[in-house]
């Protein structure tokens, strides 16, 4: 695993909480075996840990709360064809050997470096089964807009992870919808949940539409940008679904959303339509899933996968 990866065994790639633990690329590789990891996802692992220690991800407070949240790991580009991760039916599931193996590498690194056990140092109050592995890549073919990578400013040449602090998925079952508008007033419906942190943390909830849902989206006109402004209009929870201790407990947290509101409002389930986030995954079939985060204290954070040079790290050209 080491001399695939070209690193060597002592690099540090970041210390990992709640206990702090060195995070070399020797204790990654060792993690990666017992995941089931082939050696060409070593580069992936390590830029996946080099996004969690990011400031930005807040990763001590991931993995110590007592909310359900598990490590949510993106792939985009061409690496994420090359290594076969899967984008399409089932994305979220069983049977692909990347998604399975990057995902549970993963969570044992956060448990046996980072110290994250479970009723320990994780005091998750249920947990979650997205804790056991929790990858997938976006469906950039079917994808009618830019893929999610290049809307953060990389280039679609270049690979990366992105990861999150996410919930599990929440299944949008839109048979019926007609047209952008029916299909994302559904979407909004199910984002617009009072027990979910983003309501009062905001934070960027993943919008995750199934292809079919896409391209009806993307016929009738709709940019993301276009669908984030819909769900953050629509996305509203009515003060009458919260209960007096929650508001109290929302505005402490939120003032700026909660404070001077007349009794029938509804407040928009983030601060501003730019943190959502739209990315198409999945097979054919009229369902999409919205996956709520952690909340605004910990941002979702973007990497290159590169070389032990810092260089991109290209698919292998095959004849």
């Amino acid at each position: 695993m080491v001399e695939h990866c070209g690193f060597d065994e002592n690099t540090l790639i970041g210390n990992l909480p709640p206990a702090g633990g060195a995070a070399t690329v020797k204790k990654i590789a060792i993690n990666a075996v017992m995941a089931g990891c082939m050696p060409e996802h070593m580069p992936v692992l390590i830029a996946a840990v080099k996004a969690m220690v990011q400031e930005k991800f807040n990763l001590y407070a991931i993995q110590t709360t007592t909310h359900p949240a598990a490590v949510l790991t993106l792939i985009n580009g061409p690496l994420g064809r090359e290594l076969d991760f899967n984008c399409r039916y089932n994305a979220m599931g069983q049977g692909s050997l990347g998604n399975a193996t990057i995902g549970r590498a993963i969570r044992l690194i956060l448990v046996n470096i980072g110290g994250a056990s479970p009723g320990v140092l994780d005091r998750s109050t249920q947990g979650s089964p997205a804790k056991y592995s929790y990858c997938f890549s976006e469906n950039e073919e079917e994808n009618p807009w830019e893929p999610f990578h290049v809307e953060r400013g990389f280039s679609s040449t270049t690979s990366t992870v992105t990861v999150m602090g996410a919930e599990g998925p929440h299944n949008v079952n839109d048979h019926g919808g007609e047209n952008a508008e029916e299909i994302l007033l559904t979407v909004a419906g199910v984002l617009a949940s009072p027990g979910i942190n983003n309501v009062y943390l905001s934070g960027e909830p993943l919008i995750l539409l199934g292809p079919e849902h896409a391209a009806i989206i993307a016929r009738d006109g709709f940019s993301k940008k276009e669908i984030k402004q819909f769900l953050f209009e629509k996305a509203k929870v009515p003060l009458t679904w919260i209960s007096e201790g929650n508001l109290k407990w929302f505005k402490r947290h939120n003032p700026n959303r909660f404070s001077g509101l007349s009794t029938d409002a509804a407040v928009p389930i983030v601060d501003s339509p730019d943190e959502i986030i739209v990315v198409v995954a999945g097979g054919m079939g009229r369902h999409s899933a919205v996956i709520p985060t952690f909340g605004g204290h910990a941002g979702s954070v973007t990497v290159a996968i590169v070389d032990q040079n810092g260089q991109p790290i290209l698919p292998a050209a095959h004849d």
